[in-house]
C-alpha cells in the first residue's frame, strides 16, 4: 500500500502537528503534500519528504498564508497523487479537497470543518467573502471517501457542515513523556495558573489575562502568535509572556503549575491531556472538546460563559489541593499515543482492504 499525507500548511507548531508527527511514525517513508512549507517555524518536519505547491513560490505566502486564501483550493487541486493507493488528509481548512482518481482511497481525517467559513463565522466577518469560499469547502467536503474526527464535537460539525458520517479516533499524547515530576526540581513559583497556546484570537487568551489581571494572580503565557501584541498590551504586572520553548520546558511548567487554563472553545484541545497527564487540573470553557475530556471536580472545572467575569469566579474559589494528581492522571490513559496509532492504523488497512473489494 503506497500511503501519502495531506495537510493544510506546515508553517506551524500547534496541537495538530503532533497529530502530524504520530501518523509520521506510522508511515514515515510517506509524503506529506502542502499548500506552503517553512522550515524556520515547522523544525520538526526537516526530515519529512514534505512537497509543496506552487505557493511555495509566491513571495510571502509561507509566513502570511491567509493573504492567498483564494488561491488554496487551486493548489490543492494541482496535486497528483496518481501513484498513491491511499491518501490521508488532515485538515482544518483546504487539504480536503484535492481529487484523487478511483482507484486511489481518500480518508480525510477532520480537524474540524473550516472554523471561519462554519461554526465560528461570526468571529471573523466579511460575510460575502465567506459566502463565496463556502461554496468551494462544502463541494470539496464531498470529496473524500471516508472521514474520521478527532472529537464527538468534530463528529457533530461535520455531520452539520458537512452532511457526511464519520468515525471517531481520539488522538493520542505521549503519557511517557507528559507525566508528574519525579525530581526535586523547582521553578522559581508554583502558584501559577499557565496557558499553553497559539496567540491567536479564537483562542481567547484574552479572558484568562483579564480574569487573573482582575484577581492579581499570577499567570504564564507559552505560546506565540498573530495576537501577541494585543495580549500584551492588555496584560497586568502578574501576567508574564514566556514565548516559545521546547517540549522539556513546557514539561517543567506543567510539572509546576496549579492549573492549566483553556479558555477557548476547541475541537478537542491536547493540552488539557497533557496538563492532565502531568497530574495538573484544568479549567476550561465548558464547551467544544475539553467536555469530552474534563470530569468535573475530579480533573478539573468548568467556566460557564466566555467572560472574564466567568473564568474569574472559577479561579477565586479554586484549591488545588483538592486534587489528587495521580487520579487526575489515570483518566487520561485511553488517550496514549501509541493506543492512536494502533487504532488509526488498523482502521485504514481495514478502510483500504474494503475499498479494495468495493471501490
Amino acid at each position: 500500500m503506497k500511503l501519502a499525507f495531506v495537510y493544510d500548511r506546515i508553517n506551524k507548531i500547534g496541537g495538530a502537528e503532533r497529530v502530524l508527527q504520530a501518523l509520521h511514525e506510522i508511515w514515515p517513508k510517506a509524503p506529506f503534500f502542502t499548500a506552503v512549507y517553512n522550515s524556520e517555524s515547522a523544525p520538526y518536519a526537516k526530515n519529512w519528504d514534505v512537497r509543496p505547491s506552487f505557493l511555495q513560490h509566491v513571495p510571502f505566502a509561507k509566513t502570511h498564508h491567509e493573504w492567498f486564501v483564494h488561491a488554496m483550493p487551486f493548489a490543492f487541486e494541482s496535486f497528483d497523487f496518481s501513484n498513491f493507493d491511499v491518501v490521508i488528509s488532515i485538515t482544518s481548512a483546504e487539504a480536503k479537497g484535492i481529487i484523487t482518481k478511483p482507484e486511489t482511497l481518500h480518508v480525510c481525517y477532520c480537524l474540524t470543518p473550516t472554523r471561519y467559513l462554519w461554526s465560528h463565522a461570526h468571529e471573523y466577518g466579511h460575510q460575502l467573502l465567506l459566502s463565496q469560499l463556502r461554496s468551494w469547502d462544502y463541494v470539496a467536503a464531498q470529496r473524500p471517501d471516508h472521514y474520521l474526527a478527532i472529537s464527538k464535537t468534530v463528529q457533530t460539525r461535520i455531520q452539520k457542515y458537512y452532511h457526511r458520517d464519520s468515525a471517531v479516533i481520539y488522538p493520542g499524547i505521549d503519557t511517557n513523556f507528559f507525566k508528574p515530576s519525579t525530581t526535586n526540581h523547582q521553578l522559581p513559583t508554583t502558584s501559577y495558573f499557565l496557558v499553553v497556546s497559539r496567540l491567536v484570537p479564537y483562542k481567547h487568551i484574552d479572558l484568562a489575562i483579564q480574569a487573573c489581571n482582575q484577581l492579581q494572580l499570577p499567570l504564564k503565557i507559552i505560546g506565540t502568535g498573530s495576537d501577541e501584541s494585543r495580549l500584551k498590551q492588555m496584560a497586568g504586572p502578574t501576567v508574564e509572556f514566556l514565548g516559545r520553548l521546547t517540549d522539556d520546558e513546557v514539561l517543567k511548567y506543567y510539572q509546576q503549575c496549579q492549573a492549566l487554563i483553556f479558555p477557548g472553545e476547541e475541537d478537542l484541545g491536547l493540552t488539557v491531556l497533557e496538563a492532565l497527564s502531568c497530574g495538573k487540573p484544568v479549567i476550561a470553557y465548558q464547551g467544544g472538546g475539553a467536555t469530552e475530556i474534563l470530569k468535573k471536580r475530579t480533573t478539573g472545572h468548568f467556566f460557564a460563559t466566555l467572560s472574564p467575569q466567568s473564568l474569574a469566579k472559577v479561579l477565586q474559589n479554586f484549591d488545588a489541593h483538592a486534587f489528587n494528581s495521580k487520579n487526575i492522571r489515570g483518566q487520561v490513559a485511553e488517550f496514549n499515543r501509541q493506543k492512536f496509532q494502533a487504532e488509526f492504523k488498523q482502521t485504514i488497512d481495514t478502510l483500504w482492504k474494503q475499498y479494495q473489494n468495493h471501490p
